[in-house]
């Protein structure tokens, strides 16, 4: 198992996450396409998913898309990304996901585009 699969832990396979937001799984495929969700490819069979608590209250966590949107244009790849959002960071008390879910989207935004420069 990568560092990654370790770090976020819990995955979702993309059907599952169909199941979840009550969608096809040709929806997800366009959430991921157009930034809203990242996915990888992890497990033992490289099955694409998403980390879990991507997803809340059956939805995608609201503030999501535009923060992987700013790390994608700072040249994040989806595994960096996710990488970054679920490393523990002690200035946040927590991880930058988690700030996401807490609807501390600013502070997160802000941060992510301090990647850019």
């Amino acid at each position: 198992m990568s560092n990654v699969e370790n770090l976020v832990g819990q995955w979702l396979p993309l059907p599952d996450v169909a199941r979840l937001l009550d969608v096809s799984v040709t929806k997800v495929h366009s959430l991921i396409d157009e930034r809203s969700l990242a996915a990888l490819r992890v497990g033992e069979r490289k099955i694409r998913s998403v980390p879990a608590e991507f997803i809340q209250d059956g939805q995608v966590v609201d503030s999501l898309k535009g923060t992987i949107v700013v790390l994608a244009d700072a040249g994040y790849s989806d595994e960096d990304l996710i990488v970054w959002l679920f490393t523990e960071d002690e200035s946040l008390r927590g991880r930058p996901i988690d700030a996401l879910r807490e609807g501390r989207k600013t502070e997160i935004r802000r941060r992510a585009q301090t990647l850019a420069w």
